[in-house]
């Protein structure tokens, strides 16, 4: 099927899910360019072009299991209706929009999570809610952080070890291009992971008004959903990259590569088991990871402190924004 035999309503519902998509890339920029500009290797302007590729890149690599989870793991399907989506997409944004301003890097992800179950208790109470769609999620809050932490710190020693004897200019040198790779790898898993939760949402809704007997992707969502995200990421989010790329710690071109090839193992691996995680959270604690090779101090707790408190606020309030979203809109279907 393709848009052509879509309501209005529908159609305009799919881009206000779009919109999400973009803001999405806009927000998360900083999540892939963060240290490859704050490591002086790209200019913003080039590092925004590469990311965006392969954000799109991913449409053909990392396939559409996050989107299956989202779509119709989390909430019962039976309860996804316009309204529902509407609202859920409308609380995410806001969530998104507001941490922007403060230049704080927070799951796009967990907005969106957060706000779609917020309509769903809206509309049909807590029964909406698949728990046991949850765990894997809710568990890889604390895990995504503490892989990229875990694997950054281990790849930034081994790295260290290896090159230990190497002068430091040839180092630099060699890392500078071994960068481009990592970031151009790091980009891939945003995008992969990332688009997939707007596939999920737009999907689950064609399922829900009758247009798709079964939840499978359609090709035009693929591509409309990377599309997005990549658009998003060519604008950038550029408060928030100075939190990411410097705030937190002071990062090398050997640690920039370290960063984002453990936050790209990550994601690449949670993509392909359909888990969806926070792109912000995985950079966040693989940043963190390289910075306490140095040692502790190293690393700014009381930055890496308020970004956790806006990670734990992202879901009830995503959740409570679209639950009175639901409330107000509902009488207008």
């Amino acid at each position: 099927m393709d848009m052509t035999g879509l309501s209005l309503l529908v159609v305009f519902i799919i881009l206000v899910a779009l919109t999400f998509d973009f803001l999405n890339g806009f927000h998360d920029a900083a999540n892939s360019i963060a240290t490859v500009v704050s490591t002086r290797v790209l200019s913003p302007q080039r590092a925004v072009l590469w990311a965006a590729f392969f954000n799109f890149v991913a449409a053909f690599v990392l396939g559409t299991g996050v989107a299956k989870t989202i779509g119709k793991g989390m909430i019962d399907p039976a309860v996804v209706s316009q309204e529902v989506v509407l609202a859920g997409l409308l609380g995410a944004i806001f969530w998104n929009l507001f941490t922007w301003y403060y230049g704080l890097p927070v799951s796009s992800s967990h907005a969106l999570i957060g706000g779609y179950a917020g309509a769903a208790v809206a509309k049909a109470g807590m029964g909406a809610i698949l728990f046991s769609g949850w765990i894997k999620t809710l568990l890889f809050i604390v895990l995504a952080p503490l892989i990229g932490l875990v694997t950054a710190f281990f790849l930034m020693v081994l790295v260290t070890w290896i090159f230990r004897r190497w002068r430091p200019s040839r180092l630099d040198h060699l890392f500078r291009r071994l960068q481009l790779l990592s970031a151009g790898l790091y980009s891939l898993g945003h995008g992969g992971n990332d688009a997939q939760k707007t596939m999920g949402i737009i999907t689950g809704l064609l399922v829900a008004e009758g247009y798709l007997a079964t939840f499978h992707v359609p090709l035009w969502v693929v591509l409309i959903s990377h599309a997005a995200i990549a658009l998003g990421t060519m604008f950038g989010g550029w408060r928030i990259v100075k939190t990411m790329g410097s705030k937190i710690t002071k990062l090398q071109p050997f640690g920039g590569f370290c960063a984002e090839t453990a936050g790209a193992l990550t994601l690449v691996a949670a993509t392909l088991g359909g888990i969806p995680v926070s792109t912000t959270h995985t950079i966040t604690g693989a940043i963190i990871g390289v910075g306490a090779t140095k040692r502790l101090s190293a690393v700014k707790w009381g930055v890496a402190g308020r970004i956790i408190w806006a990670w734990v606020l992202t879901i009830p309030i995503a959740a409570a924004v679209s639950w009175v979203t639901f409330v107000l809109i509902h009488p207008l279907f």
